[in-house]
């Protein structure tokens, strides 16, 4: 049986509800895995009659997907005088939170075995008075798990790179980063390799500083805070390397998956590599969860050009451990 994927349409306001319904729409040309988008009714219905005029929205009713037909999870979050697509709303943030909110419930009453999110603004959503820093973050508030137990894994480019801090003051950063904090988000990029049927990963560790730290030359911090880390993951039988400088670590190609400690150390090569079509994958919540590694692009919001390759890798991610090394190698 093929899987159903909740797609919820991310800021309705970008592009995500237009790349949503261009990636539902291509997948049930194809014969794809089952997708349930997920957001105002008014909304997909729109991007429906401007990109898929051969297919018919019809709200989600427990039945099988038919031929031509969209299905539809309804969420009244938006108010209609709201959607104003190209502007960045408060509205269209919290509406954002309230699809994901939406999905899970989905998922937990068994209707689906993943959820895929199309783009946020982080700027829409704290607009509207919710405090967020991407989706590990709002996954680990709805899910009640302790945020510093949800990290961002961002797949992309023949890489996947995990992060042990994410959005936030590099300072800030770089100050919360402990030994434990290291250790925990790689063994939960290990379980999640191994949710994906990578059954024995292999992983890198990038050092704090440079070289990570030359022998104490560049600072102690890697001394005091990622050696001790990988030494107990070693110990406990994990397959893991480092600390390495990440320049140099990024060179091979012998790992599954790489943990960076902190955003652009990871962010960058992915998108240096993969452009605009990385997956991101939450790991940690407990969540089958995956979402396009690009913003929301209100500067071309609602013209009908955006295009959907990036959740499309998403779903590919989800829809199947079998895909997911065409995905990361993409």
């Amino acid at each position: 049986m093929k899987p159903t994927i909740a797609l919820t349409i991310g800021d309705p306001n970008g592009i995500g509800p237009e790349i949503a319904v261009k990636a539902a729409a291509k997948l049930a040309r194809e014969g794809g895995p089952g997708i349930v988008l997920v957001g105002d009714q008014f909304v997909v219905r729109h991007y429906a009659e401007l990109c898929a005029k051969d297919f018919v929205v019809r709200p989600f009713d427990g039945a099988p997907a038919e031929s031509g037909c969209l299905r539809l999870l309804a969420v009244e979050a938006l108010p209609s005088d709201a959607f104003s697509p190209g502007t960045p709303l408060a509205a269209g943030g919290r509406a954002t939170v309230d699809y994901v909110a939406a999905a899970i419930r989905f998922m937990n009453d068994g209707h689906a075995t993943a959820i895929v999110a199309c783009p946020h603004s982080e700027t829409n959503v704290n607009a509207a008075g919710i405090r967020f820093s991407g989706y590990p973050s709002l996954l680990a508030q709805l899910k009640n798990v302790p945020e510093d137990e949800v990290f961002l894994m961002l797949v992309g480019g023949g890489l996947r790179i995990v992060h042990v801090t994410l959005h936030e003051r590099l300072r800030a950063a770089l100050g919360r980063i402990t030994s434990e904090l290291v250790e925990r988000a790689t063994r939960t990029a290990d379980a999640a390799l191994r949710r994906l049927n990578i059954m024995q990963p292999r992983i890198g560790l990038f050092g704090i500083n440079p070289h990570a730290g030359e022998g104490g030359l560049f600072g102690d911090d890697d001394e005091e805070i990622t050696v001790p880390a990988v030494q107990r993951l070693q110990a406990s039988g994990l397959n893991v390397e480092g600390p390495l400088g990440a320049d140099l670590m990024l060179g091979r190609r012998d790992f599954d998956a790489f943990v960076a400690m902190y955003h652009d150390q990871g962010h960058i090569p992915v998108k240096l590599l993969a452009g605009r079509n990385s997956a991101a994958m939450s790991i940690g919540s407990g969540l089958m969860f995956a979402s396009v590694g690009h913003g929301s692009a209100f500067d071309i919001a609602g013209r009908g050009v955006a295009e959907p390759e990036a959740v499309l890798r998403s779903i590919q991610l989800l829809g199947g451990a079998s895909h997911f090394e065409d995905a990361a190698a993409s």
